[in-house]
Protein backbone atom coordinates (compact mmCIF):
# COMPACT_ATOMS: atom_id res chain seq x y z
CA UNK A 1 0.00 0.00 0.00
CA UNK A 2 0.80 3.82 -0.43
CA UNK A 3 -1.00 6.04 1.93
CA UNK A 4 -0.26 9.90 0.86
CA UNK A 5 0.10 12.22 4.01
CA UNK A 6 -0.19 15.66 3.39
CA UNK A 7 1.22 18.03 6.26
CA UNK A 8 -1.01 21.64 5.92
CA UNK A 9 0.98 23.93 7.93
CA UNK A 10 2.34 27.15 7.98
CA UNK A 11 0.72 30.44 7.63
CA UNK A 12 2.64 31.15 4.33
CA UNK A 13 3.52 34.57 5.16
CA UNK A 14 5.64 35.97 2.21
CA UNK A 15 1.91 35.73 0.71
CA UNK A 16 -0.05 38.20 2.74
CA UNK A 17 -2.24 39.61 2.69
CA UNK A 18 -4.02 36.65 1.01
CA UNK A 19 -3.05 34.21 3.23
CA UNK A 20 -3.46 34.79 6.53
CA UNK A 21 -3.23 32.88 9.93
CA UNK A 22 -6.55 32.23 10.07
CA UNK A 23 -6.85 31.54 6.44
CA UNK A 24 -3.63 30.00 5.34
CA UNK A 25 -1.65 29.36 2.03
CA UNK A 26 -3.10 25.85 1.39
CA UNK A 27 -5.91 27.33 0.92
CA UNK A 28 -5.85 30.32 -1.18
CA UNK A 29 -7.49 29.97 -4.54
CA UNK A 30 -5.47 29.95 -7.76
CA UNK A 31 -7.00 31.24 -11.32
CA UNK A 32 -9.02 28.27 -12.27
CA UNK A 33 -10.58 28.42 -8.49
CA UNK A 34 -9.46 25.47 -6.90
CA UNK A 35 -7.23 25.31 -3.80
CA UNK A 36 -3.34 24.37 -3.28
CA UNK A 37 -4.89 21.30 -0.70
CA UNK A 38 -7.27 20.70 -3.01
CA UNK A 39 -4.90 20.01 -5.93
CA UNK A 40 -2.69 18.52 -3.60
CA UNK A 41 -5.82 15.72 -2.47
CA UNK A 42 -6.21 15.28 -6.12
CA UNK A 43 -2.76 14.67 -7.05
CA UNK A 44 -2.71 12.58 -4.03
CA UNK A 45 -5.30 10.55 -5.13
CA UNK A 46 -4.05 9.47 -8.57
CA UNK A 47 -0.68 7.63 -6.79
CA UNK A 48 -2.03 6.63 -3.58
CA UNK A 49 -2.55 2.46 -3.32
CA UNK A 50 -5.01 1.99 -0.53
CA UNK A 51 -8.46 3.80 -0.02
CA UNK A 52 -7.43 6.70 2.59
CA UNK A 53 -5.07 10.06 3.04
CA UNK A 54 -4.12 11.41 5.73
CA UNK A 55 -4.11 15.06 6.47
CA UNK A 56 -2.33 16.36 9.56
CA UNK A 57 -2.74 19.76 9.85
CA UNK A 58 -4.04 22.56 12.99
CA UNK A 59 -7.28 21.90 15.14
CA UNK A 60 -8.57 25.05 13.49
CA UNK A 61 -8.06 24.25 10.15
CA UNK A 62 -9.94 20.40 9.93
CA UNK A 63 -13.34 21.88 8.80
CA UNK A 64 -11.88 23.74 6.12
CA UNK A 65 -9.46 21.37 5.13
CA UNK A 66 -12.40 18.73 5.18
CA UNK A 67 -14.25 21.13 2.79
CA UNK A 68 -11.94 20.89 0.58
CA UNK A 69 -11.42 17.03 0.22
CA UNK A 70 -15.12 16.99 -0.44
CA UNK A 71 -15.18 19.84 -3.12
CA UNK A 72 -12.36 17.47 -4.56
CA UNK A 73 -14.97 15.24 -5.73
CA UNK A 74 -12.65 12.17 -5.26
CA UNK A 75 -15.65 9.85 -5.11
CA UNK A 76 -16.76 7.18 -2.55
CA UNK A 77 -13.63 4.93 -2.81
CA UNK A 78 -11.50 7.58 -0.90
CA UNK A 79 -12.05 8.08 2.84
CA UNK A 80 -10.51 11.18 4.55
CA UNK A 81 -8.40 10.94 7.70
CA UNK A 82 -7.03 13.95 9.95
CA UNK A 83 -4.55 14.15 12.75
CA UNK A 84 -5.15 17.39 14.58
CA UNK A 85 -2.20 19.47 15.76
CA UNK A 86 -2.94 21.62 18.94
CA UNK A 87 0.27 24.06 17.98
CA UNK A 88 2.63 23.77 15.29
CA UNK A 89 5.75 21.49 15.77
CA UNK A 90 7.58 21.46 12.76
CA UNK A 91 7.60 18.22 10.27
CA UNK A 92 9.57 15.67 12.64
CA UNK A 93 6.51 15.11 14.94
CA UNK A 94 3.96 15.54 12.07
CA UNK A 95 5.63 12.65 10.12
CA UNK A 96 6.39 11.12 13.70
CA UNK A 97 2.49 10.96 14.43
CA UNK A 98 1.52 10.27 10.91
CA UNK A 99 3.92 7.15 11.15
CA UNK A 100 2.49 5.94 14.32
CA UNK A 101 -0.65 6.00 12.38
CA UNK A 102 0.06 4.23 9.07
CA UNK A 103 2.01 1.52 11.10
CA UNK A 104 -0.99 0.92 13.74
CA UNK A 105 -3.83 0.87 11.22
CA UNK A 106 -1.99 -1.34 8.28
CA UNK A 107 1.41 -2.24 9.29
CA UNK A 108 4.82 -1.14 9.37
CA UNK A 109 5.88 -2.22 5.94
CA UNK A 110 3.38 0.00 4.44
CA UNK A 111 4.82 2.97 2.39
CA UNK A 112 4.01 6.65 3.57
CA UNK A 113 4.29 9.48 0.22
CA UNK A 114 4.62 12.79 2.35
CA UNK A 115 3.50 15.65 0.61
CA UNK A 116 3.02 19.67 1.47
CA UNK A 117 -0.87 20.82 0.91
CA UNK A 118 0.90 24.09 -0.91
CA UNK A 119 2.97 23.20 -3.32
CA UNK A 120 1.87 23.22 -7.36
CA UNK A 121 3.04 20.18 -9.44
CA UNK A 122 2.52 21.20 -13.27
CA UNK A 123 3.27 17.66 -14.81
CA UNK A 124 0.93 15.28 -13.10
CA UNK A 125 2.19 12.57 -15.29
CA UNK A 126 6.09 12.33 -14.92
CA UNK A 127 4.86 13.37 -11.14
CA UNK A 128 2.89 9.77 -11.58
CA UNK A 129 6.37 8.38 -12.58
CA UNK A 130 8.48 9.80 -10.24
CA UNK A 131 6.55 8.25 -7.55
CA UNK A 132 6.91 4.98 -8.71
CA UNK A 133 10.55 4.71 -8.86
CA UNK A 134 10.40 6.58 -5.20
CA UNK A 135 8.15 3.22 -4.18
CA UNK A 136 11.05 0.89 -5.69
CA UNK A 137 13.71 2.49 -3.51
CA UNK A 138 11.44 2.75 -0.41
CA UNK A 139 11.03 -0.49 -0.66
CA UNK A 140 14.68 -1.50 -0.26
CA UNK A 141 14.52 -0.03 2.88
CA UNK A 142 15.50 3.83 1.61
CA UNK A 143 13.85 7.36 3.12
CA UNK A 144 13.50 8.51 -0.51
CA UNK A 145 13.61 12.27 -0.95
CA UNK A 146 12.39 14.45 -4.26
CA UNK A 147 14.73 16.44 -5.54
CA UNK A 148 13.70 18.90 -8.24
CA UNK A 149 15.92 19.19 -10.99
CA UNK A 150 16.88 22.99 -10.93
CA UNK A 151 15.92 25.95 -13.87
CA UNK A 152 18.24 28.18 -12.64
CA UNK A 153 20.58 29.40 -9.46
CA UNK A 154 17.74 29.43 -7.02
CA UNK A 155 19.27 31.05 -3.33
CA UNK A 156 15.21 30.78 -1.71
CA UNK A 157 15.67 26.57 -1.30
CA UNK A 158 17.87 24.40 -0.21
CA UNK A 159 19.64 22.06 -1.78
CA UNK A 160 20.66 18.46 -1.94
CA UNK A 161 23.96 16.56 -3.22
CA UNK A 162 23.59 13.31 -5.10
CA UNK A 163 26.28 10.33 -5.04
CA UNK A 164 26.24 6.89 -6.13
CA UNK A 165 23.55 5.68 -8.59
CA UNK A 166 20.86 3.44 -6.92
CA UNK A 167 18.54 1.73 -8.97
CA UNK A 168 16.66 5.38 -10.88
CA UNK A 169 18.03 6.94 -8.10
CA UNK A 170 21.09 8.13 -6.10
CA UNK A 171 22.52 7.87 -2.49
CA UNK A 172 22.42 11.25 -0.89
CA UNK A 173 25.89 13.03 -0.03
CA UNK A 174 24.56 15.94 2.10
CA UNK A 175 22.04 18.41 2.28
CA UNK A 176 22.90 22.08 1.77
CA UNK A 177 21.29 25.47 3.10
CA UNK A 178 20.33 28.10 0.97
CA UNK A 179 23.55 29.23 -0.82
CA UNK A 180 24.46 32.46 -2.11
CA UNK A 181 24.09 33.29 -5.95
CA UNK A 182 27.59 32.51 -6.32
CA UNK A 183 27.11 29.19 -4.56
CA UNK A 184 23.82 28.31 -6.62
CA UNK A 185 25.48 28.80 -10.06
CA UNK A 186 28.07 26.41 -8.88
CA UNK A 187 25.58 24.20 -7.73
CA UNK A 188 23.68 24.49 -11.54
CA UNK A 189 26.99 23.81 -13.14
CA UNK A 190 27.59 20.61 -11.36
CA UNK A 191 24.51 18.48 -12.11
CA UNK A 192 24.31 16.66 -9.06
CA UNK A 193 22.27 19.47 -6.93
CA UNK A 194 18.84 19.23 -6.61
CA UNK A 195 16.26 21.88 -4.67
CA UNK A 196 15.52 20.15 -1.90
CA UNK A 197 11.16 19.96 -2.25
CA UNK A 198 10.22 18.66 1.07
CA UNK A 199 8.60 15.76 -0.20
CA UNK A 200 9.36 11.66 0.77
CA UNK A 201 8.46 8.37 0.57
CA UNK A 202 9.40 5.83 2.82
CA UNK A 203 8.03 2.47 5.26
CA UNK A 204 6.31 3.51 7.58
CA UNK A 205 8.37 1.27 10.07
CA UNK A 206 12.14 2.33 8.63
CA UNK A 207 10.43 5.38 9.52
CA UNK A 208 10.32 5.17 12.80
CA UNK A 209 13.51 3.29 13.20
CA UNK A 210 15.59 6.08 11.80
CA UNK A 211 14.11 8.57 14.40
CA UNK A 212 14.48 6.12 17.30
CA UNK A 213 18.37 6.22 16.16
CA UNK A 214 19.02 9.92 15.19
CA UNK A 215 16.28 11.93 16.84
CA UNK A 216 15.73 9.76 20.58
CA UNK A 217 13.91 13.35 21.81
CA UNK A 218 11.13 12.73 18.80
CA UNK A 219 10.75 9.04 19.27
CA UNK A 220 10.54 8.83 23.01
CA UNK A 221 8.19 11.77 22.73
CA UNK A 222 6.12 10.53 19.83
CA UNK A 223 5.39 7.49 21.23
CA UNK A 224 4.23 8.76 24.71
CA UNK A 225 1.51 10.81 22.09
CA UNK A 226 0.48 8.04 20.29
CA UNK A 227 -0.09 5.77 23.47
CA UNK A 228 -2.01 8.74 24.90
CA UNK A 229 -4.36 8.43 21.72
CA UNK A 230 -4.57 4.82 21.52
CA UNK A 231 -5.84 4.59 25.51
CA UNK A 232 -8.40 7.23 24.77
CA UNK A 233 -9.60 5.07 21.71
CA UNK A 234 -8.18 7.98 19.14
CA UNK A 235 -5.96 5.78 17.37
CA UNK A 236 -8.52 4.35 14.78
CA UNK A 237 -11.01 7.53 14.51
CA UNK A 238 -11.08 9.05 10.79
CA UNK A 239 -10.51 12.86 12.85
CA UNK A 240 -8.40 12.75 15.36
CA UNK A 241 -7.24 15.08 18.31
CA UNK A 242 -3.31 15.37 19.36
CA UNK A 243 -3.37 15.59 23.10
CA UNK A 244 -1.87 19.10 23.50
CA UNK A 245 0.44 18.06 26.61
CA UNK A 246 2.07 15.06 25.40
CA UNK A 247 2.61 17.10 21.74
CA UNK A 248 4.07 20.34 23.07
CA UNK A 249 6.67 18.22 24.81
CA UNK A 250 7.84 17.43 21.10
CA UNK A 251 11.23 19.26 20.09
CA UNK A 252 10.69 21.80 17.69
CA UNK A 253 12.43 20.20 14.43
CA UNK A 254 12.36 19.61 10.74
CA UNK A 255 12.06 15.79 9.74
CA UNK A 256 15.79 17.53 7.71
CA UNK A 257 17.31 18.03 10.63
CA UNK A 258 16.34 15.52 12.82
CA UNK A 259 16.73 12.50 10.28
CA UNK A 260 17.57 12.81 6.81
CA UNK A 261 20.29 14.94 7.01
CA UNK A 262 21.68 12.33 9.91
CA UNK A 263 20.64 8.87 8.08
CA UNK A 264 22.69 6.82 5.92
CA UNK A 265 19.43 5.60 4.33
CA UNK A 266 18.92 8.43 2.59
CA UNK A 267 18.23 8.12 -1.34
CA UNK A 268 17.13 11.01 -3.89
CA UNK A 269 15.18 10.57 -7.15
CA UNK A 270 15.84 13.49 -9.83
CA UNK A 271 12.40 15.23 -10.31
CA UNK A 272 11.36 17.32 -13.57
CA UNK A 273 7.42 17.78 -12.60
CA UNK A 274 7.06 21.30 -12.51
CA UNK A 275 7.44 21.96 -8.92
CA UNK A 276 6.36 25.45 -7.51
CA UNK A 277 6.28 26.09 -3.58
CA UNK A 278 4.42 29.29 -4.18
CA UNK A 279 6.84 30.76 -2.03
CA UNK A 280 6.21 34.36 -2.99
CA UNK A 281 4.05 36.81 -5.17
CA UNK A 282 6.41 36.01 -7.50
CA UNK A 283 5.88 32.98 -7.60
CA UNK A 284 2.03 33.23 -7.78
CA UNK A 285 2.84 35.55 -10.50
CA UNK A 286 4.68 33.54 -12.96
CA UNK A 287 1.86 31.66 -13.29
CA UNK A 288 -0.05 34.26 -15.06
CA UNK A 289 0.13 34.49 -19.09
CA UNK A 290 1.89 38.42 -19.67
CA UNK A 291 1.06 40.98 -21.82
CA UNK A 292 3.14 42.70 -24.33
CA UNK A 293 4.95 44.51 -21.70
CA UNK A 294 5.28 41.84 -19.43
CA UNK A 295 2.43 43.04 -17.02
CA UNK A 296 -0.10 40.03 -15.42
CA UNK A 297 -3.20 40.44 -13.37
CA UNK A 298 -5.67 38.34 -11.78
CA UNK A 299 -8.97 40.16 -11.79
CA UNK A 300 -9.83 44.11 -13.18
CA UNK A 301 -7.00 45.61 -14.14
CA UNK A 302 -5.56 48.86 -16.25
CA UNK A 303 -2.08 49.26 -17.41
CA UNK A 304 -1.22 52.44 -19.15
CA UNK A 305 2.59 53.05 -19.58
CA UNK A 306 3.55 50.28 -17.42
CA UNK A 307 5.74 47.53 -17.67
CA UNK A 308 6.51 44.11 -15.81
CA UNK A 309 4.02 45.18 -13.19
CA UNK A 310 1.73 42.04 -11.50
CA UNK A 311 -1.95 42.83 -10.37
CA UNK A 312 -4.10 40.34 -8.24
CA UNK A 313 -7.27 42.07 -7.18
CA UNK A 314 -10.46 40.74 -5.42
CA UNK A 315 -13.47 43.38 -5.58
CA UNK A 316 -12.05 46.57 -7.39
CA UNK A 317 -11.04 47.68 -10.44
CA UNK A 318 -6.99 48.58 -10.19
CA UNK A 319 -5.29 51.30 -12.70
CA UNK A 320 -1.84 51.17 -12.39
CA UNK A 321 -0.25 54.52 -14.29
CA UNK A 322 3.67 54.60 -15.40
CA UNK A 323 4.43 51.39 -12.97
CA UNK A 324 7.74 49.15 -13.25
CA UNK A 325 8.62 46.17 -11.53
CA UNK A 326 5.79 46.48 -8.93
CA UNK A 327 3.32 43.72 -7.45
CA UNK A 328 0.09 44.99 -6.58
CA UNK A 329 -1.70 42.83 -3.97
CA UNK A 330 -5.82 44.29 -3.53
CA UNK A 331 -7.66 42.99 -0.79
CA UNK A 332 -11.27 44.17 1.03
CA UNK A 333 -9.27 45.51 3.58
CA UNK A 334 -5.54 45.66 3.07
CA UNK A 335 -3.48 46.17 0.26
CA UNK A 336 0.22 45.53 -0.61
CA UNK A 337 2.55 46.81 -3.10
CA UNK A 338 6.15 45.90 -3.21
CA UNK A 339 8.89 45.94 -5.93
CA UNK A 340 8.91 42.53 -7.41
CA UNK A 341 12.66 42.12 -6.27
CA UNK A 342 11.74 42.50 -2.64
CA UNK A 343 8.48 40.01 -2.61
CA UNK A 344 10.67 37.88 0.20
CA UNK A 345 10.50 40.78 2.55
CA UNK A 346 6.53 40.54 2.55
CA UNK A 347 6.82 38.63 5.20
CA UNK A 348 8.28 41.67 7.79
CA UNK A 349 5.29 42.96 7.21
CA UNK A 350 3.43 39.95 8.70
CA UNK A 351 6.04 40.12 11.95
CA UNK A 352 5.36 43.71 12.47
CA UNK A 353 1.26 43.34 12.01
CA UNK A 354 1.80 40.35 14.81
CA UNK A 355 3.98 42.25 16.91
CA UNK A 356 1.84 45.38 17.39
CA UNK A 357 -1.24 42.83 17.61
CA UNK A 358 -2.88 44.37 13.96
CA UNK A 359 -6.10 41.56 13.18
CA UNK A 360 -5.01 42.10 9.88
CA UNK A 361 -1.97 39.37 10.21
CA UNK A 362 -4.67 36.98 11.46
CA UNK A 363 -7.87 37.22 9.74
CA UNK A 364 -9.08 38.23 6.41
CA UNK A 365 -12.59 40.29 5.85
CA UNK A 366 -14.13 36.79 4.48
CA UNK A 367 -13.77 34.05 7.08
CA UNK A 368 -14.80 30.56 6.93
CA UNK A 369 -16.10 28.53 9.71
CA UNK A 370 -17.30 25.08 10.28
CA UNK A 371 -21.36 26.13 9.04
CA UNK A 372 -20.31 28.23 6.15
CA UNK A 373 -18.58 31.95 5.99
CA UNK A 374 -19.15 35.43 7.00
CA UNK A 375 -17.83 38.72 5.52
CA UNK A 376 -17.47 41.76 7.47
CA UNK A 377 -18.90 44.48 5.19
CA UNK A 378 -18.69 47.44 7.43
CA UNK A 379 -18.37 48.87 11.18
CA UNK A 380 -18.00 51.30 13.19
CA UNK A 381 -18.27 52.81 16.61
CA UNK A 382 -21.63 50.52 17.99
CA UNK A 383 -21.93 48.79 14.86
CA UNK A 384 -21.16 45.94 12.47
CA UNK A 385 -22.44 44.79 9.55
CA UNK A 386 -21.59 41.24 8.11
CA UNK A 387 -22.92 38.67 5.28
CA UNK A 388 -23.54 35.18 7.00
CA UNK A 389 -23.60 32.17 4.28
CA UNK A 390 -24.81 28.97 6.04
CA UNK A 391 -24.39 25.86 3.87
CA UNK A 392 -26.79 23.42 3.74
CA UNK A 393 -27.93 21.34 6.63
CA UNK A 394 -25.21 23.21 8.83
CA UNK A 395 -26.07 25.67 11.63
CA UNK A 396 -24.10 27.64 13.85
CA UNK A 397 -23.63 27.11 17.78
CA UNK A 398 -26.47 27.35 20.71
CA UNK A 399 -25.51 30.70 21.95
CA UNK A 400 -25.85 34.37 23.62
CA UNK A 401 -23.92 37.58 23.39
CA UNK A 402 -23.79 40.03 26.63
CA UNK A 403 -22.76 43.14 24.84
CA UNK A 404 -24.46 42.89 21.74
CA UNK A 405 -27.86 42.67 19.46
CA UNK A 406 -28.35 41.29 16.37
CA UNK A 407 -30.92 42.05 13.39
CA UNK A 408 -30.78 39.38 10.54
CA UNK A 409 -32.53 39.94 7.28
CA UNK A 410 -32.82 37.29 5.03
CA UNK A 411 -31.60 37.74 1.15
CA UNK A 412 -31.61 34.06 -0.17
CA UNK A 413 -32.46 30.76 1.04
CA UNK A 414 -34.66 29.93 4.66
CA UNK A 415 -33.78 29.86 8.18
CA UNK A 416 -34.64 28.59 10.88
CA UNK A 417 -33.98 30.83 14.05
CA UNK A 418 -33.84 29.98 17.90
CA UNK A 419 -34.76 32.75 19.60
CA UNK A 420 -35.08 32.72 23.14
CA UNK A 421 -37.53 30.09 23.79
CA UNK A 422 -38.96 30.48 20.34
CA UNK A 423 -38.28 28.43 16.98
CA UNK A 424 -39.22 30.52 13.48
CA UNK A 425 -38.73 30.31 10.20
CA UNK A 426 -37.10 33.19 8.37
CA UNK A 427 -37.92 33.68 4.56
CA UNK A 428 -36.39 35.50 1.91
CA UNK A 429 -36.84 39.24 2.63
CA UNK A 430 -38.09 38.49 6.37
CA UNK A 431 -35.91 39.64 9.23
CA UNK A 432 -35.71 38.81 13.08
CA UNK A 433 -34.35 40.19 15.82
CA UNK A 434 -32.08 39.10 18.25
CA UNK A 435 -31.53 41.34 21.58
CA UNK A 436 -28.36 40.38 23.90
CA UNK A 437 -28.55 38.32 26.34
CA UNK A 438 -30.73 36.30 24.54
CA UNK A 439 -30.09 32.17 23.65
CA UNK A 440 -30.29 31.64 19.75
CA UNK A 441 -29.15 29.38 17.06
CA UNK A 442 -28.75 30.09 13.52
CA UNK A 443 -29.37 27.04 11.20
CA UNK A 444 -29.77 26.20 7.21
CA UNK A 445 -32.74 23.78 7.15
CA UNK A 446 -32.68 23.64 3.00
CA UNK A 447 -31.07 22.27 0.15
CA UNK A 448 -29.41 25.79 -1.10
CA UNK A 449 -27.17 28.46 0.60
CA UNK A 450 -28.65 30.78 3.48
CA UNK A 451 -27.55 34.20 2.78
CA UNK A 452 -28.64 36.75 5.24
CA UNK A 453 -27.16 40.25 6.32
CA UNK A 454 -26.55 40.51 10.43
CA UNK A 455 -26.61 44.20 11.81
CA UNK A 456 -24.75 44.00 14.97
CA UNK A 457 -24.94 47.10 17.42
CA UNK A 458 -23.86 47.26 21.51
CA UNK A 459 -21.04 48.48 23.18
CA UNK A 460 -18.69 45.81 22.12
CA UNK A 461 -18.65 44.20 18.99
CA UNK A 462 -15.86 41.63 19.54
CA UNK A 463 -15.72 37.88 17.83
CA UNK A 464 -14.85 36.58 21.09
CA UNK A 465 -18.58 38.17 22.76
CA UNK A 466 -20.10 34.65 23.07
CA UNK A 467 -21.34 32.11 25.50
CA UNK A 468 -21.38 28.25 23.64
CA UNK A 469 -24.65 25.94 25.12
CA UNK A 470 -24.28 23.65 22.37
CA UNK A 471 -22.32 23.45 19.25
CA UNK A 472 -21.59 20.55 16.32
CA UNK A 473 -18.41 20.90 15.72
CA UNK A 474 -16.91 20.96 19.32
CA UNK A 475 -15.72 24.29 20.12
CA UNK A 476 -16.23 26.22 23.23
CA UNK A 477 -17.46 29.13 24.99
CA UNK A 478 -15.12 31.86 24.18
CA UNK A 479 -13.57 30.53 20.94
CA UNK A 480 -13.83 32.63 18.35
CA UNK A 481 -16.48 32.41 15.49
Amino acid sequence: MLIPVILSGGAGTRLWPVSREGSPKPFMKLQDGESLLLKTYKRAAKVAVGPDILTVTHRDAFFMSRDEFHQASLGDHWQAHFLLEPMGRNTAPAIAMAARWVAERYGPETQILILAADHLIADETQFAEVVKRARALAAQDLLVTFGIVPTGPETGFGYIEAGEDVDQGHRVLRFVEKPSLDTAKEYVAAGNFFWNSGMFCFKAGVLLEEIEIHAPMVAQASEECWAKMMALGLGHESMAEIPAGEFGSLPDISIDYAVMERSDKVAVIPSAVGWSDIGSWNALRDLVPPDQNGNRTTGEALFLNSHNTFVQTEDRLVATVGTEDLIIVDTPDALLVARADQSQDVKEVVRRLKEANHQAYRLPRTVSRPWGTYTVLEEGPRFKIKRIIVRPGRSLSLQIHHHRSEHWVVVSGMARVTNGDREIFVNTNESTYIPAGHQHRLENPGLLDLVMIEVQSGEYLGEDDIVRFEDLYGRFTGEVG
